[in-house]
């Protein structure tokens, strides 16, 4: 029973939105962890900061739940125009949710869509909207929904030319699209052609980046190559007006190591791995006893890609590095196979995925792949093998725990090269 004299009951802001999304939730629990959340609250007002408290942390998973369900109708619900009975276009849309979230979608596809008339149909219930007003109607099913229409078709055409083999995870775009929302996507019928085929497409995208050079005198030297690759004007890199930036060391090296790209430091100098990246590189060489000016270091792309963007201490503009692109480390494949072929390395360390996929001609996994010294199977074999490992960059961008784990794992990368180089390749990847 209530007391008369006990004090009222208490809720912020923050606990009734909250509360208003883990409601949404078919948890039968939902209501007993709210009450349980809303009782301690009483004496404990910021609970809900308290990550470690395993009723909050259960509340932010049905919330989280909640989110994700809100966030993909909004992504995949694929409106078909049909004509009212007076010819006016009406755009009908069929959805299957998870939970209940039609309402709190609503307002998003009002202001969306606010001059068009459509309707939502989903086994939980159905919204309207005639321009003006929006109304609530009963649960649907399937059969309710129209067919294809005419646009979808253009659609798919639009899907399938846009759609890049070389950026193809599959595991990342289930996870954002998951397999439970296709049946109801126009595209998703190609999806399994496009991802069986991917492998294919991204080689012939190497090879158009090979067809640029037709015609071009083979290279008869290193120096051959500097020249070409200052003069090279084939991608859009090439032509920003940046110097470009040839590889540094002796020719015959048993290893080489295998950048992206050049970046600020790097393209003032002229030279490669003289930046931060670079001062992390030669840090840990040191480590590994192996000696950087008896090594041949270069990059995947010649020219440094970068962003102007402003200084917020200074107010001054500077040049941001950004990560070149499948396409334009295809382009530059032609150079740094013509590099290869001379200094002519036994063993070729990638740091980073835009090494691993200048040597292979397609993109792998870091993570995956890392540590492992296999053979070249491209037109870089010739006995030639590849050790996959971090980008010394990566190690910048971290920190903490993660840094001294990535920092370890690298460190034992280097060393693995050094006794592979060391003993001819015996040691067994």
């Amino acid at each position: 029973q209530h007391s008369a004299d006990a004090p009222p009951v208490r809720a912020n802001q923050e606990f009734l939105r909250f509360a208003a999304s883990v409601l949404l939730h078919t948890d039968p629990a939902r209501h007993a962890i709210l009450y349980d959340l809303l009782w301690r609250m009483q004496a404990k007002p910021r609970l809900l900061s308290d990550a470690s408290d395993p009723v909050v942390r259960r509340a932010n998973l049905l919330a989280k739940a909640v989110g994700r369900d809100i966030h993909k109708m909004r992504a995949f619900v694929r409106f078909r125009e049909v004509l009212d009975t007076d010819n006016t276009p009406h755009y009908v849309a069929w959805f299957e949710p998870q939970f209940a979230i039609l309402r709190a979608n609503a307002k998003f596809f009002v202001g969306r869509f606010a001059s068009m008339q459509w309707t939502i149909l989903t086994p939980i219930g159905s919204i309207h909207w005639d321009g003006a007003a929006l109304h609530e109607g009963p649960a649907a099913d399937l059969s309710q929904a129209p067919a294809d229409d005419p646009a979808e078709d253009l659609w798919r055409t639009y899907y399938a030319s846009i759609f890049n083999p070389a950026r193809l995870k599959v595991k990342a775009m289930v996870k954002e699209m998951p397999r439970r929302y296709w049946k109801n996507l126009p595209e998703a019928s190609l999806i399994p052609d496009l991802i069986a085929g991917a492998q294919a497409r991204e080689a012939a995208m190497v090879s158009i980046g090979s067809d640029a050079f037709a015609g071009v005198a083979e290279p008869e030297s290193l120096s051959d190559v500097a020249a070409g690759i200052a003069a090279c004007k084939r991608c859009a890199i090439g032509c920003n007006g940046t110097r470009a930036v040839m590889g540094r060391g002796p020719t015959g090296s048993p290893l080489m190591l295998l950048g992206e790209a050049p970046g600020d430091s790097e393209e003032a100098c002229g030279l490669p791995f003289v930046g931060p990246a670079g001062q992390v590189l030669r840090r840990h060489l040191a480590k590994a006893g192996l000696d950087a000016d008896a090594l041949y270091m270069t990059s995947s792309v010649k020219h440094f890609k970068f962003e102007h963007t402003t200084n917020q201490a200074t107010g001054a503009k500077i040049r941001l590095h950004k990560n070149p692109s499948p396409g334009e480390i295809d382009h530059c494949r032609w150079w740094l196979e013509r590099e290869i072929q001379f200094v002519n390395p036994r063993l070729i360390v990638a740091l980073g995925a835009s090494a691993a996929r200048a040597l292979t001609g397609r993109t792998v996994s870091v993570t995956k792949m890392r540590g492992a010294i296999k053979p070249l199977t491209t037109e870089l074999s010739n006995g030639r093998h590849m050790l996959l490992t971090y980008h010394p960059s990566y190690m910048l961008r971290i920190n903490g725990a993660a840094r001294e784990e990535a920092e370890a794992a690298f460190a034992a990368d280097l060393a693995r090269a050094r006794d592979w180089c060391a003993t001819g390749g015996d040691i067994k990847a």
